[in-house]
């Protein structure tokens, strides 16, 4: 197999994931803000939607999309499953992991999208100025939603770590360095990104 990874929270997520899973795989790294992915050969042979991260597989079939990449490797590789080990534990995964994505994860990428990131996002795809300060405030929503109901709660299914930590984690993390940080009344969020942060596969190096 091979990696196709670039700065980022998206490819952070499937690279995190990897380390917990213990899974190594030769990368290819991909200029992100050189726009490599936004033309051949990479949207051509590897993601059309230019897009990153992506796997390559050892048929030379071409995954992407971070939940898919994670979950085939969570299937493909020994150890404990950070997805789940019966239907429950799996649907349980899938549902937070989904609840992240939509209330947390897009609006807050739209949000640096559409406002800091608009000198690199502007010539690559329809941005929206007028919205970015609604998306903000949309992930800010969503952090004060899950702030309550993660209280108690050692990983954010319970007490298990899963996919939807991991996609938490580099999407919070990634909101802190671009101006969105969780708001400090968010003190189970808060305490639950300390704690992950202190896991070594927090380390964007690994």
């Amino acid at each position: 197999m091979k990696f196709y990874n670039s700065v980022g929270p998206n490819p952070r997520v499937v690279k995190m994931f990897m380390a917990e899973r213990g899974v190594t795989i030769p990368e290819v790294e991909i200029d992100l803000r050189g726009g490599e992915n936004r033309r051949a050969p990479y949207n051509v042979s590897v993601n059309p939607a230019g897009q990153t991260p992506a796997l390559e597989l050892d048929d030379g079939s071409v995954l992407t999309e971070v939940t898919a990449i994670c979950e085939y490797l969570d299937e493909v590789s020994p150890g404990q499953s950070l997805i789940g080990d019966t239907p429950e534990a799996r649907a349980m995964t899938r549902m937070w992991t989904r609840r992240i994505d939509l209330k947390i994860c897009e609006p807050l990428t739209n949000g640096f999208r559409f406002a800091e990131g608009l000198p690199m996002f502007t010539p690559r795809m329809r941005v929206l100025p007028e919205a970015a300060a609604g998306l903000k405030a949309m992930a800010q929503d969503g952090y004060r939603w899950l702030d309550p109901m993660i209280a108690g709660r050692a990983f954010v299914a319970g007490d298990r770590l899963t996919l939807a930590d991991v996609l938490l984690f580099a999407f919070v993390d990634f909101g802190f360095q671009v101006g969105q940080p969780v708001a400090p009344e968010c003190t189970n969020l808060l305490g639950w990104y300390e704690r992950m942060k202190a896991r070594p596969s927090a380390n964007p190096t690994v």
